[in-house]
C-alpha cells in the first residue's frame, strides 16, 4: 500500500529502471568484452545521472527491441520529477526563496539529463510510436521484464558469460532465457552452525569479487550532491501532504455518511484506522531517507518555507471535467487554504495544547488558557459565524477534548498519587499500551493515540517536544475534529474550500454505542449487557445440571469482566461519574461525558474494537460449551431426513457463513449424521493439531498483555474464523499485510489480490491463466473461472496513459502536471482502493451479505442454552430412553450430557427423541435479525459492474 504515495512510486520506478539497465548493461558488457564497450561494469547499483546516458546508448545497440515496460518506467520517472519541479517553480514564482531555486536548478539538470538517457535508449521513437497509435505491446509482467535476463537470447555473442552470474531460472523464462537473481536483503546475523570451528582451521579463500548480485533491491539509485538530495525530500513532502489532503477529504465524506446517511460509525471509525495506518505506513517509507528530518513541524516548515502566511497564495487545485464526447466542459482553480489545507490549526492547537498541559500537570488549564477556551457551545450555528469565529470555535473544542482524553488515559495514574499517596513521577512513567498499566482499560479506539499524546503532555513544563509529533499525530488529530464538525455541517472541500451546511438532523455520536450496549434494556434480545447478564444465569443452571460449581467459573467471570470494561469504558467513562479525584470534564457545562458525546470518531473507533472484542469471545465461549456443535448438526440432521421442513434462519444461516467450523473439511452430511459429528471432533483433536494449540496457549499466556492477545484465535479448537475487524487490527489496518488464507470470499479485497495476480500462460492449454495463489486456488474451488478472474482484472484496471486523455485537456495542464504513463491502477491506490475496501468493512458490521459482526452471538449462545434446557425437559417428561441413558444411567455419558445425548440422536433412529428436538426448533424459530445489534442491515446498493460503470464515467483530474 506504501507505493500508493507518489514520492514512494518514483523511488520504487528509479530502482526497478535502475536495476534494469545496470543488468543489461553488465551482460553486455561482460557479453562483448570489457574493450568493446564505453563503460565498465556496475557493481554498486549507484550512479550518477551523467552515466546515464552512454549506459543508454550501449543497451540501445546490442538490446532489441527494449520492452515497452522499460520505456514507460523510464518516462514515469520523468514524468514525476516534472511534476514536482512544477511545483516548486510556482512556489517561487510569487515568492522567491533561494534554496528552492537553488533545488529547482538542480532538478532542472537532472530532467534534462534523465530525459538525454530516455531518448538515448530510443524513448522518443517509442513515444512517438505510441501517439500514432502503433503501440507495442503493453502487457508484459513487471516482475518479467525487469528481474529476468532475456539478453542471452539477443543477439550478444556468446551468453555463457552471462549465465554464470545468475543462480535461478525464472519460471516464465523460454529455454534462452536466464534470470537474474532477485535481489534479497543482507541478513543482519553472522552465520553459524556446525563445522563453523574447523571451517577457522582451513586456508582462507581468496576475496570473494564485488557483485551486483550481493546488492539489495533497496540499494539501486541516483547519486545525487547535496543540493538533490534536498530536492528529493522536497518531493517526498509534497507528496506525503497531497496524501493527507486526499485521506482527510475522504475521512470527512465517511463521517458525513455516518452522521447525514445513517451508516454505521463503526465502519466510519474502522476505514479512518486504515486511512490512518496509510499515512503512518507512507511516512515510516519515505523518512528511512531522511532521519531526523520526520516530525511534523520539519515538513511543515520545508514545504511552506517557515511562514505559513507567505506560503499562502502559492497552491491551487484546478479541476477538468471532460464532457462525454471529450470536451472540456468546465475548468476551475482556487488557491489552497494552506493553513488548514495542510492541518496546520490541528498542529498548533495540539502543541499549545500539550504546551499548556505540561505547565503543571494536574489536568487544569492555565486561566491563560481556560480564558480562551470556556464555555464550548456544541450548538454553535457554524453558518451564522465568520471564519475566526468558527476556527476559535474549532480550537476550544480541539483543546478541551485533549485535556479529556489525557486526564482519563492518565486517571489511573493519578489516582494512585492523589488518593494512595504513591509518588508516582509523571514523566518517568511508561504511558504505552503495552506497557504496565496496560491492564487498566481506558478508552475504547483510541489509546494508542491517548498513549502518545499523553506521554508527551506529561513531560516536565517546558520540554520541546515538536520533534516527536510526527505525521500521523497530527492527521489523526485532524481526523477526529472533523468527525465532529461535519457532523455539525462544517466540511473542507479541496476545490470549494470551506463548506457550511445545516447539522445532521437528530444525529448522536453515540447513536450506534448505545444500539450495541442497550443499558437500558429497551430492545430485549439485541444489547450486548443484558445478553451478558442472562447467558451467566444460563451458566450456572447448567453447572447445576451437570453438578459441578465451578463448571463455567471462568467464563462467567471473563464475561462479567468484558461487560464492566464495557459499561464502564465504551460510549461513557468512569470520568463523568467516578473519577471524583481529578479535574473535572471541560465539557461540564453542557454535557460532562463531552468526550465521548461530542466525539463521533471515538465513539466509532470505540465500537469497532468493541465489536471485534466481543466476537472474539464469544468464539472463545463457543469453543469450550458443546451446546453450538450440537445445535447445528442436530438442526441439519433434523432438515435433511424432513422433521423439520423449513430451516430455521439464524442455525441454517450460521451452518452456512462458518461451515468449516462446524464440519470437517466444510462439508455439510446428507447423511452418516453421527460420522459427521465424529469427524469435526476427530480433525481437531489429532495430536499434532493439539499440540500446536497447546504451543500457541503457551505463548498466549507468555505474551498477552491485554484481552486482544487473551483471544487468540489461532488457540481455538473449532472455531478459527476471525472476524474483518480482527483481520484488519491484527495486520495493524494496513490491507497488503492480511494474508491470502484470512481474506473473506468473496469480497472487495480479494477482487484486489486478483487483480494483482500474475497472468501466465498454461504450458500444456496455451491459455491465459492466474498464477496459482491462496486465494486463486480458493476462487477456482467457489466455481470462478480463471477467464472469469481475468476479466474482473481487466475491468477493475485499465492503463492511465496519458494518450488517453483528450488533447484539449492535456493542453490546459500545465507541464510537469501529466498523468503517469506506466501502467497505474486507479482503482487499486488510494481512495479508490478505500472505497473497494469499506464495502467489505460495511459486509462484515452492517450490511445483508456477511454482516458477522453485526450478530450478538451472547444472545444467540443464551438461545442454544434455552433450547437445550427445553429439549431436556420435554425429553424428561417423557422418560425418553435416550435422555435416560445420557443424564442418570450411564456415568461416562453424564460427565458431558448434551454431547452424549445429541451422538445419541445422530446415531440412532429414535422417532419420538427426534420430533420432541424438532418441535422445540419449530417452537423456536427466528432469523439472523432477531439478534442483531442494530436495528435493520444495510444494503450494498452497488455491484461491481456499477462500479466499473463509475470508472467509464467521464474522467476528471483533480491537480494539486
Amino acid at each position: 500500500m506504501a507505493d500508493q504515495n507518489s514520492y514512494l512510486r518514483y523511488k520504487r520506478d528509479t530502482r526497478h529502471l535502475l536495476y534494469w539497465m545496470i543488468h543489461a548493461s553488465n551482460s553486455i558488457i561482460k557479453s562483448t568484452g570489457p574493450n568493446a564497450a564505453s563503460i565498465t561494469t556496475n557493481t554498486t547499483g549507484q550512479i550518477t545521472v551523467s552515466s546515464l546516458v552512454p549506459m543508454s546508448k550501449l543497451i540501445a545497440e546490442h538490446v532489441k527491441p527494449i520492452p515497452s515496460t522499460i520505456y514507460r518506467i523510464f518516462q514515469a520517472v520523468i514524468d514525476a520529477r516534472k511534476a514536482s519541479h512544477a511545483v516548486f517553480q510556482q512556489l517561487v514564482s510569487k515568492t522567491p526563496d533561494p534554496e528552492i531555486e537553488k533545488s529547482n536548478i538542480s532538478h532542472r539538470h537532472f530532467i534534462n539529463g534523465l530525459t538525454e538517457a530516455f531518448e538515448a535508449l530510443g524513448g522518443k521513437i517509442w513515444a512517438s510510436e505510441q501517439k500514432s497509435g502503433n503501440k507495442l505491446a503493453d502487457e508484459e509482467d513487471l516482475d518479467a521484464v525487469i528481474f529476468t535476463n532475456a539478453f542471452s537470447a539477443l543477439n550478444l555473442g556468446d551468453s555463457s558469460n552471462v549465465g554464470e552470474e545468475e543462480d535461478a531460472e525464472s519460471d516464465d523464462a523460454g529455454p534462452s532465457t536466464v534470470s537474474f537473481a532477485r535481489p534479497k536483503k543482507k541478513s543482519s546475523k553472522g552465520k553459524k552452525g556446525k563445522g563453523g570451528k574447523k571451517l577457522k582451521a582451513k586456508k582462507k579463500p581468496a576475496e570473494k569479487e564485488a557483485s551486483i548480485e550481493d546488492i539489495p533491491l533497496e540499494s539501486y539509485r541516483i547519486i545525487q550532491d547535496e543540493t538533490g538530495i534536498t530536492t528529493d525530500y522536497l518531493m517526498a513532502v509534497y507528496s506525503l501532504i497531497k496524501q493527507w489532503a486526499e485521506l482527510r477529504d475522504y475521512v470527512q465524506k465517511l463521517w458525513h455518511e455516518v452522521a447525514y446517511d445513517g451508516m454505521n460509525s463503526a465502519v466510519g471509525g474502522a476505514m479512518s484506522n486504515v486511512a490512518i495506518a496509510m499515512v503512518k505506513q507512507t511516512q515510516s517509507a519515505i523518512f528511512v531517507d531522511f532521519p531526523g528530518h520526520d516530525s511534523y513541524e520539519t515538513v511543515m516548515n520545508t514545504i511552506t518555507r517557515g511562514d505559513p502566511e507567505k506560503a499562502q497564495g502559492m497552491f491551487q487545485t484546478s479541476l477538468h471535467q471532460v464532457g462525454p464526447a471529450g470536451n472540456v466542459m468546465k475548468s476551475q482553480s482556487t488557491d489552497v487554504d494552506v493553513k488548514e489545507q495542510f492541518m496546520i490549526h490541528a498542529y498548533q492547537d495540539l502543541l499549545d495544547f500539550i504546551t499548556d498541559f505540561q505547565a503543571n500537570r494536574s489536568g487544569k488549564p492555565t486561566k491563560r488558557m481556560l480564558a480562551n477556551i470556556r464555555d464550548w457551545d456544541p450548538k454553535f450555528d457554524v453558518r451564522r459565524a465568520s471564519k475566526d469565529q468558527r476556527l476559535k470555535w474549532r480550537r476550544a473544542y480541539t483543546i478541551s477534548w485533549l485535556y479529556d482524553l489525557v486526564n482519563v488515559y492518565s486517571a489511573i495514574v493519578v489516582q494512585r498519587n492523589t488518593m494512595q499517596g504513591q509518588h508516582w513521577v509523571y514523566n518517568e512513567v511508561d504511558w504505552s499500551v503495552n506497557g504496565p498499566w496496560s491492564q487498566h482499560r481506558r478508552l475504547y479506539g483510541l489509546n494508542e493515540l491517548a498513549s502518545d499524546i499523553t506521554a508527551l503532555a506529561m513531560q516536565k513544563p517546558g520540554t520541546d517536544i515538536r520533534k516527536k509529533i510526527l505525521p500521523h499525530h497530527v492527521f489523526q488529530i485532524q481526523c477526529i475534529v472533523d468527525s465532529m464538525t461535519v457532523s455539525r455541517g462544517w466540511s473542507l472541500s479541496n476545490l470549494r474550500g470551506h463548506v457550511l451546511s445545516a447539522p445532521a438532523p437528530a444525529f448522536r455520536p453515540r447513536r450506534d454505542v448505545d444500539l450495541f450496549l442497550d443499558r437500558e434494556n429497551q430492545r430485549v434480545g439485541h444489547g450486548y449487557i443484558q445478553a451478558v447478564d442472562l447467558l451467566k444465569q444460563f451458566f450456572a443452571k447448567d453447572a447445576e445440571i451437570h453438578g459441578t460449581p465451578n463448571r463455567h467459573t471462568r467464563t462467567s467471570d471473563l464475561l462479567e469482566e468484558f461487560q464492566g470494561e464495557l459499561f464502564r469504558w465504551l460510549g461513557e467513562s468512569q470520568y463523568a461519574h467516578l473519577l471524583k479525584t481529578i479535574e473535572p470534564s471541560r465539557f461540564s457545562n453542557t454535557n460532562a461525558n463531552g468526550l465521548w458525546e461530542y466525539s463521533p470518531f471515538l465513539c466509532g473507533a470505540g465500537l469497532a474494537e468493541a465489536l471485534e472484542l466481543a466476537y472474539s469471545l464469544n468464539f472463545w465461549i463457543w469453543d469450550r460449551i458443546p451446546e453450538p456443535m450440537c445445535i447445528i448438526h442436530l438442526h441439519n440432521m433434523l432438515v435433511k431426513k424432513g422433521y423439520i421442513a423449513k430451516p430455521v434462519g439464524l442455525w441454517d444461516t450460521l451452518q452456512a457463513f462458518f461451515s468449516n467450523e462446524f464440519f470437517a473439511g466444510g462439508k455439510i452430511p446428507d447423511s452418516d449424521f453421527s460420522e459427521g459429528f465424529l469427524a469435526v471432533c476427530s480433525e481437531s483433536g489429532s495430536r499434532q493439531a493439539t499440540f500446536q494449540r497447546r504451543a500457541i496457549s503457551r505463548n498466549v499466556a507468555r505474551t498477552a498483555v491485554d484481552l486482544h492477545g487473551a483471544l487468540n484465535m489461532d488457540a481455538n479448537r473449532f472455531f478459527k474464523n476471525k472476524s474483518l475487524l480482527r483481520i484488519y487490527r491484527e495486520a495493524e489496518w494496513i490491507p497488503d499485510r492480511i494474508p491470502d488464507d484470512e481474506v473473506t470470499m468473496p469480497s472487495g479485497l480479494e477482487a484486489v489480490r486478483i487483480c494483482k495476480t500474475k497472468v501466465i500462460t498454461d504450458p500444456v492449454t496455451g491459455k491465459k491463466v492466474l498464477e496459482d495463489t491462496p486465494i486463486t486456488i480458493k476462487s477456482r474451488a467457489r466455481g470462478t473461472t480463471d477467464e472469469e478472474m481475468i476479466e474482473l482484472t481487466s475491468s477493475l484496471q485499465h492503463s492511465g496513459d496519458d494518450l488517453s486523455i483528450p488533447a484539449e485537456i492535456r493542453a490546459s495542464i500545465p507541464e510537469g502536471y501529466t498523468y503517469q504513463t506506466y501502467k497505474p491502477s486507479p482503482l487499486l491506490e488510494g481512495t479508490q482502493l478505500l472505497d473497494i475496501l469499506k464495502r467489505d468493512m460495511v459486509n462484515d458490521i452492517s450490511g445483508e451479505g456477511h454482516p458477522l459482526s453485526s450478530l450478538n452471538y451472547t444472545f444467540v449462545t443464551c438461545r442454544m442454552m434455552m433450547m437445550f434446557t427445553m429439549i431436556e425437559n420435554r425429553l424428561q417428561d417423557r422418560r425418553n430412553h435416550l435422555w435416560t441413558r445420557a443424564y442418570e444411567e450411564e456415568p461416562r455419558m453424564m460427565r458431558e450430557k448434551r454431547v452424549s445425548l445429541t451422538a445419541l440422536v445422530l446415531a440412532g433412529e429414535d422417532e419420538e427423541c427426534m420430533q420432541v428436538i424438532a418441535d422445540v426448533f419449530q417452537d423456536q424459530r427466528c432469523g439472523w435479525m432477531t439478534h442483531i445489534y442494530w436495528e435493520g442491515l444495510e444494503e450494498l446498493n452497488k455491484t461491481w459492474g456499477d462500479i466499473q460503470k463509475d470508472q467509464d464515467a467521464p474522467p476528471s483530474c483533480n491537480v494539486m
